[in-house]
């Protein structure tokens, strides 16, 4: 393909002559790029993009794509763009003859349940025979091949080859998470939706958007196209009031899913325990069964948003429910650690206060003697909830243990600190370890038959950025260490 059929109604500085170059291959980072590649210079927060542009050039690139000013004698093609990361996205729809012209697309976005959304809905169509792709925060898995996750949403570059990858290999559906962080950088610019799902919306990431009202208008692009057609159907959770705000095209259908009020598609005669959650959906075709393993009010919601997306995606409701019935504990989401000990062991990745609220009422709904909480909060991100998180957990909690997530250039001190400012507002028993091992130590030795121990916060993760390293760190496997320590010998089934 020539660098004028990439570049039409994108670029109007770019040369003509330079149109006529032929293009192997694009890519951002520069120790990828191989003769013929497009290269893509961002502004970056430490080294110029002009930098990598050089090293791109001397690897083998015929041109470099960039909303940055050309470097004086620089020594290739230079395309001036109005928005980078727009361009990357479109030039890499068009370089792969858009896959996602070629796949139904399904993006589910939100503050929480995206992971366990995405889960449930990828079971639900395998289960029904078909070939599919899906990427977020724990996986990227296209058919039968997985590899572990980068980023919650992959650049538009990588999300469009993992399409093109399923596509070629007879897929039919790419059901992914969109973070808001992707929204506002563009990561899905241009694509083409068919299903889009809207969680629940509260607060987080406002290091970031700076304010809720920008957090917002991120996750509402998903809703209107973000540089693409709109989706033909948006699922919403009537029971988030910010629902009411999501702004949908004329021709996207607009389903609603709940518990209360006159959703659309409305769980009923909920029956939530330790083996997991059973309800009827009540839904335009009539009324259907659901079964699964996964615990907690929580995943009753994502439940019904999920099976609401496989109705809209062609799914007949009994093999949406078989499917969901298939959806095995996801990784890091309420998952148990069982080594024999005579009290639940649950590591989530709850990192925020209402995903904390949630976790901690679906570990009282299964009527523990007590609830002890192990959490944290990261380093580098929003501070204003630390100590909402902090009286959260202790209002809901029996005892917590205050500690470490990942405090990545702040002092672990510090974060602590800030968290025992709402701990403190209650009267909850409480201790505060920064060393998470050992905080996951000092609770476990807490525990007694019946009680329950919510390690939050990590979930999935394989390791701890400090301020100068990244160590390996598994919850679960910290978990499972200690409770050897304390001589328990091995899982009695269903463990983790």
């Amino acid at each position: 393909m020539n660098l004028a059929a990439l570049l039409e109604d994108i670029s109007p500085h770019a040369d003509a002559a330079w149109r006529r170059l032929e293009v192997r291959g694009l890519e951002y980072d520069s120790r990828r790029v191989e003769p013929g590649f497009v290269f893509f210079a961002f502004p970056g927060s430490r080294t110029s993009g002009a930098f990598y542009a050089r090293q791109a050039v001397e690897r083998g690139a015929v041109a470099v794509v960039s909303e940055l000013e050309a470097p004086a004698d620089f020594p290739a093609p230079w395309v001036r763009v109005e928005h980078g990361r727009r361009a990357l996205a479109l030039m890499s729809l068009r370089f792969y003859g858009n896959p996602d012209r070629r796949l139904r697309l399904a993006g589910v976005t939100g503050t929480n349940g995206k992971t366990t959304t995405v889960f449930a809905i990828d079971s639900m169509l395998r289960h029904a025979g078909r070939t599919t792709g899906m990427a977020g925060t724990v996986l990227y898995r296209i058919g039968q091949r997985e590899s572990a996750a980068v980023n919650t949403t992959p650049e538009s570059l990588d999300l469009v080859r993992m399409m093109d990858e399923l596509a070629r290999a007879g897929g039919t559906d790419f059901v992914f998470e969109v973070s808001s962080h992707a929204l506002a950088l563009e990561r899905v610019y241009g694509f083409q939706f068919h299903t889009a799902v809207f969680t629940n919306f509260t607060q987080d990431h406002l290091d970031f958007h700076g304010t809720m009202e920008d957090y917002f208008a991120a996750k509402q692009r998903l809703f209107t196209g973000a540089g693409g057609p709109p989706p033909k159907s948006a699922i919403l959770n009537a029971d988030d009031p910010w629902s009411e705000r999501v702004v949908t095209a004329p021709e996207t259908a607009r389903w609603t899913y709940g518990i209360s009020g006159d959703a659309q598609f409305r769980a009923e005669d909920i029956d939530t325990g330790f083996r997991g959650v059973r309800f009827n959906v009540r839904h335009p075709q009539g009324r259907t069964r659901i079964e699964s393993p996964l615990c907690g009010l929580i995943n009753v919601y994502n439940l019904t948003a999920a099976f609401a997306a496989g109705v809209s995606l062609g799914l007949d409701p009994e093999a949406a429910a078989a499917g969901l019935a298939a959806c095995a504990a996801v990784p890091g989401r309420f998952e148990r650690v069982d080594m024999g000990q005579p009290f639940l062991v649950v590591v989530d990745y709850a990192h925020t206060e209402d995903a904390l609220k949630n976790l901690i009422e679906a570990a009282r709904a299964l009527s523990p003697r007590r609830v002890i909480t192990v959490f944290g909060c990261g380093g580098d991100r929003d501070k204003l909830k630390r100590p909402r998180m902090g009286e959260t957990a202790a209002a809901l909690s029996d005892f917590v243990v205050v500690t470490s997530d990942n405090p990545r250039s702040e002092n672990p001190l510090e974060i602590v600190n800030d968290i025992l400012v709402g701990v403190q507002r209650r009267d909850t028993p409480h201790e505060a370890e920064p060393d998470r091992r050992a905080a996951i130590r000092l609770a476990l030795g807490r525990a007694a038959a019946g009680d329950i121990v919510l390690i939050a916060g990590k979930g999935h993760e394989t390791c701890q950025v400090l301020a100068d390293r990244t160590i390996p760190f598994d919850d679960r496997e910290a978990a499972r260490e200690v409770l050897k320590e304390f001589g328990y010998g091995g899982p009695r089934g269903g463990a983790s």
